[in-house]
């Protein structure tokens, strides 16, 4: 059917609406507290909403859909270690988190073991979101770039500039409002392009069901019980069973307890029970979606008859959606569900902004400035100036997977997957460890680190594994350094 004139102005108003909305909804902003943490006045349910946005929204509309065509529903196995991970986080985390007036997510460390670990551990998160955010944005120009002819850059370009007008603005308070905005959005489009696809099948549901068990395949599986030949090859293995549950609790615990992308929404509720409730309706609701949005990959694969995504004369399995949503949606369903996919990404863009901008200013900039008096209006000033330099840096990274082939939700995982286990393993250090001190935590980290380059460089271990192996050797050699060297000062406390 194509994109027609209709559709492109329901794209350019909903960018321009977006933009104008998340500046106006936020209201008048008085400290950086107002501008980071939404004067940590946030409703539980927008904030739970707004996490589920921010971490899935482009890359579970588009490359999701992808894996289920390329292969089966074995990444639901990850999808259930993430509300195991998320369940860890409430009990284990958040409590910790709610002890004391935090800021960041990297303020736990700095209060438990000293302000020179607190620094290190948020120059590593910025480092890491801006690889990981560089990917989002990426996945986000590949509809734009299908839809209208523009290359990568330019439609990457596109994107960032009206996320960053808002965000800039706003802060969070814009970010969260329009993320829960944006949501539902995109997944009523997408529901609306399931119910096409299946109208449109000759059989409906049952050729869903017969092309994804043709030849002795079955799509539809979600446990993978096949342990391989040997130790080396189950851990290389793909979404096994046990790789899927460990790995997506491992990672989930590290992206909700130790993120600030992720943590900076929580920590923006009113109660500790309030945040606590925000991330179980998240738990339940992305179960749920990624169910849903696997589904639909199956109905793809149905709809173009089970060809192969190169067939098609794509370039990768994440352009799959965005071909039908260009070529076979009625005019303006198209432009809105495209716009949908644009502005759900934006707020994924603004959350990582946002978090790269608190965590340089409240970790690094204010701590430095430790001593000295900031007034609430140069708070605004500074904070706003960090918003503006990473949504730029931020724009600019995302140009560097431009010539990416792999399914941008397994590259931007594996990018996280490097450094989370460190994270993970000194912030389980700091509250399982009562008498562990900033020396071990950074033994420890860097141990961590270490771990995954031999790992990453070395092995063929999947990523569904990085997360605990980091975790575990980070605690290991954190406690070692313990026990060699228990004559040692207090750490500091929380």
């Amino acid at each position: 059917m194509g994109f027609s004139t209709l559709d492109y102005v329901i794209v350019v108003a909903y960018l321009l609406g977006v933009t104008v909305s998340g500046t106006l909804i936020s209201g008048k902003q008085k400290s950086s507290r107002d501008y980071f943490l939404g004067g940590k006045t946030m409703a539980w349910w927008s904030v739970g909403f707004s996490i589920v946005a921010s971490e899935t929204s482009t890359l579970t509309f588009i490359s999701i859909p992808g894996l289920a065509y390329k292969n089966d529903m074995h990444f639901l196995q990850v999808a259930i270690g993430y509300f195991i991970g998320r369940l860890l986080v409430s009990v284990i985390f958040i409590p910790a988190y709610y002890k004391g007036d935090l800021e960041t997510a990297y303020d736990f460390l700095g209060r438990r073991f000293g302000t020179p670990l607190r620094k290190f551990t948020s120059s590593v998160f910025i480092v890491t979101r801006v690889l990981a955010s560089g990917v989002r944005l990426f996945a986000t120009a590949i509809p734009v770039h299908i839809i209208t002819g523009f290359d990568y850059t330019t439609s990457i370009l596109i994107i960032g500039v009206f996320t960053l007008g808002y965000t800039y603005v706003g802060g969070l308070k814009a970010v969260v409002a329009m993320d829960v905005v944006q949501l539902f959005i995109y997944l009523s489009g997408a529901a609306a392009s399931m119910v096409i696809i299946v109208h449109h099948l000759p059989n409906g549901w049952n050729d869903v069901v017969s092309f994804a068990t043709a030849n002795g395949t079955n799509k539809f599986e979600v446990f993978n019980l096949r342990w391989g030949e040997s130790v080396i090859g189950f851990l290389s293995s793909p979404y096994t069973l046990v790789g899927g549950f460990l790995g997506g609790t491992f990672l989930t615990m590290a992206s909700h307890g130790t993120d600030q992308l992720l943590v900076q929404r929580l920590l923006g509720c009113k109660s500790r029970w309030d945040s606590q409730r925000a991330l179980m309706l998240d738990a339940t609701f992305i179960v749920i979606q990624f169910a849903f949005f696997l589904l639909l990959g199956l109905c793809l694969f149905a709809f173009y008859r089970g060809a192969a995504w190169q067939q098609l004369g794509l370039s990768s399995p994440d352009e799959i959606f965005p071909k039908f949503i260009v070529e076979n949606l009625p005019m303006g369903i198209a432009g809105l569900l495209i716009s949908g996919v644009i502005a759900s990404a934006m707020g994924s863009l603004s959350s990582s902004i946002s978090s790269l901008a608190s965590s340089t200013y409240l970790d690094l900039f204010k701590m430095t400035a430790k001593g000295k008096t900031i007034d609430q209006k140069k708070e605004m000033v500074w904070s706003r100036l960090f918003t503006l330099l990473w949504g730029i840096v931020l724009i600019g990274g995302a140009m560097l997977f431009a010539d990416t082939k792999n399914p941008v939700v397994e590259l931007g995982l594996k990018i996280a997957s490097f450094t989370y286990g460190g994270l993970l393993g000194t912030f389980f250090l700091g509250l399982l460890f009562t008498r562990t001190t900033q020396r071990d935590a950074f033994i420890g980290f860097i141990a961590g680190l270490l771990t995954m380059i031999v790992v990453l460089k070395y092995t063929t271990i999947d990523w569904t594994w990085h997360t605990m192996i980091g975790t575990s050797a980070t605690i290991l050699v954190g406690g070692a350094s313990f026990l060699m060297n228990r004559v040692k000062p207090e750490p500091i406390q929380a």
